[in-house]
């Protein structure tokens, strides 16, 4: 081994620590920062440790799994929370819904459906990876109206992707991804941001917006969301997979042998084996379980604890298989329950409703259009701070409305994109949705990759939905 090569790795680790230095030196400044808006010492110092674990993952300085468990230990210690505050978000059924969904997927995988789906596909649309992106989307936005929960829609789509990227080349590893795994990937969440927004049933959210937007005169139903929604969401529906095609670009981009291959490779596999049917019809079951769960009164994350229990119980996946396999999904557990009793326990505090108020309450002077530009993207760039859609709605809709409707902005034009941005922002970073985190914990999206293509189809998202203004005026207004 050369002297070079035996630089490079001390030099990466030397560089490591510096950004991790970094990182503590910016907590400790914020940490001792005088407190703002009468918040609370607790609440000031939560948001030092949360806003620095961000800041630890963004420049690289730890994974955000190290950053996680970082931070849980440190708001414990420092006695910031209790420690069954620090614990409550291990509980929380829709994060066991993002488990029990990941490990169903491997189901999918391990029964060989997922690669027969992926055949399928590739032998109709194969002949680049562009068109397996835009049919990846394509089944997404299929799905939205009959299944309410976008968790639970990631759970399905994943194992599609997945296989996919497995199927043209891709690996999930440093140099794998790069082939067709990481564009199909950042296509299917980035998708999926707007498959909410498209569908009034699409993110279990929407009608929590309605019914807050219904107090200021706002009607928001199935119809009229839809027809409000259409022409802003095919655009970035259309917009999407070519953006990131140019912008994170697969080494592989046409693949015209690939139908034949996927043709060959169904011949090959033959009819569908028993495990693939058991799986198919449990899968297809959850489906159906999850699109009428609001009928049934049934508990998304037991749904599929139910398909998981099937599995288990007919061998299609084994206990052997859940012991070998599971360190992703576990670790994705971990990070995504630490991240959201922060950004839970700091809107509890007060800090989130705190800022949305002192911020607002600086452009209340200004025109209507600069209000409800400025609302918008701040809206969205607060996102950053929150770890569920819905809390977010829960904690500033309301405020951001009325100071818009203080301000003259028609209220159902602010509502509506109020409630399409509580959608469309959610890939602005890998735990900015629980609908990420399937993808986040595949290995072929690093979790640099998608802030940095998080943000950029998040600023095409906003930049779509503001130049749609005049029309979702007028079909609002119908």
């Amino acid at each position: 081994m050369s002297s070079a090569e035996v630089k490079e790795p001390l030099h990466r680790q030397k560089l490591l620590w510096v950004k991790r230095s970094i990182t503590l030196v910016f907590g400790i400044i914020i940490w001792y920062l005088p407190i703002p808006w009468d918040l609370t010492p607790d609440a000031w110092h939560l948001f030092a440790i949360f806003i620095t674990a961000i800041l630890g993952v963004l420049i690289d300085a730890l994974s955000i799994f190290t950053a996680s468990i970082i931070a849980l230990v440190a708001v414990v210690l420092l006695r910031v929370l209790t420690p069954e505050r620090a614990f409550s978000g291990f509980s929380e059924s829709f994060i066991l819904l993002i488990l029990a969904a990941f490990l169903v997927a491997k189901g999918v995988i391990k029964s060989g459906l997922g690669r027969r789906i992926a055949f399928l596909l590739i032998r109709r649309f194969g002949k680049s990876t562009l068109n397996l992106g835009y049919c990846i989307v394509a089944t997404d936005t299929l799905l939205g109206p009959a299944i309410p929960s976008n968790t639970a829609r990631s759970g399905i789509l994943y194992p599609i992707a997945h296989a996919l990227s497995l199927d043209t080349g891709s690996l999930p590893t440093p140099e794998g991804r790069k082939k067709t795994g990481g564009y199909l990937m950042m296509t299917a969440i980035s998708g999926h941001t707007i498959s909410s927004a498209l569908w009034f049933t699409g993110m279990a959210a929407n009608p929590v917006g309605a019914g807050i937007a219904a107090q200021f005169g706002v009607n928001m139903n199935f119809g009229n969301w839809v027809f409000v929604a259409s022409v802003p969401c095919i655009i970035a529906l259309i917009a999407i997979p070519f953006v990131l095609y140019k912008l994170y670009p697969p080494e592989i981009k046409y693949t015209p042998e690939a139908p034949k291959m996927a043709k060959n490779a169904l011949h090959e596999m033959g009819p569908m084996c028993k495990q693939e049917w058991i799986m198919g019809i449990t899968f297809f079951g959850m489906i159906l379980l999850w699109a009428f769960s609001p009928v049934l009164n049934i508990n998304l994350a037991i749904v599929a604890f139910l398909g998981l229990s099937i599995l288990i119980l007919t061998n299609v996946y084994t206990l052997e298989d859940i012991r070998q396999g599971t360190g992703d999904a576990l670790e994705t557990y971990v990070w995504f329950a630490i991240l959201y009793m922060m950004s839970t326990a700091l809107n509890d505090m007060g800090f989130m409703k705190t800022l949305g108020a002192q911020i607002a309450a600086q452009i209340s002077d200004y025109n209507w259009v600069t209000v409800y530009i400025f609302l918008t993207v701040l809206y969205v760039v607060i996102h950053y701070l929150f770890v569920s859609q819905t809390a977010q709605l829960l904690a500033l809709y309301a405020v951001f409305l009325q100071v818009a409707v203080n301000a003259q902005v028609p209220a159902a034009l602010m509502a509506f994109m109020l409630s399409f941005a509580t959608n469309y922002f959610a890939v602005i970073t890998p735990q900015a949705s629980s609908s990420n985190v399937l993808f986040a914990g595949s290995g072929f999206l690093p979790s640099e990759d998608i802030y940095k293509q998080g943000a950029i189809i998040t600023v095409l998202n906003t930049v779509i939905f503001l130049l749609a203004t005049p029309w979702i005026i007028w079909s609002s207004s119908l």
